[in-house]
């Protein structure tokens, strides 16, 4: 699995289906990615779930680059608010 780290995911398994997750990193394993929203799930206790029940979502919306986004993949600190907005900004583009 390559360095998956800033990608932008939609649940479509479990009860969180549908929702707009970022992964943050991926467990010990290496088999469950570790998802966050900043609001239901914070940085602080990530969502861990099986990599075949969410769907990558950042490869539908080319050019998307946010300053918050660069951070999490450069290993910088990050809050739930700046994660917030990194996804509605995300889900601003995915409506256009």
């Amino acid at each position: 699995m390559s360095d998956c780290t800033g990608r932008i995911v939609r649940a479509i398994a479990g009860r969180d289906k549908g929702g707009l997750f970022c992964v943050v990193g991926v467990d010990q394993g290496g088999e469950r990615l570790l998802l966050a929203d900043g609001k239901r799930r914070k940085l602080a206790r990530p969502k861990a779930k099986n990599q075949s029940h969410v769907a990558a979502l950042t490869e539908h919306v080319h050019g998307f680059n946010h300053p918050a986004i660069q951070k999490l993949k450069q290993g910088e600190a990050l809050s739930d608010k700046e994660l917030r907005r990194a996804l509605a900004a995300f889900r601003d583009q995915l409506e256009v």
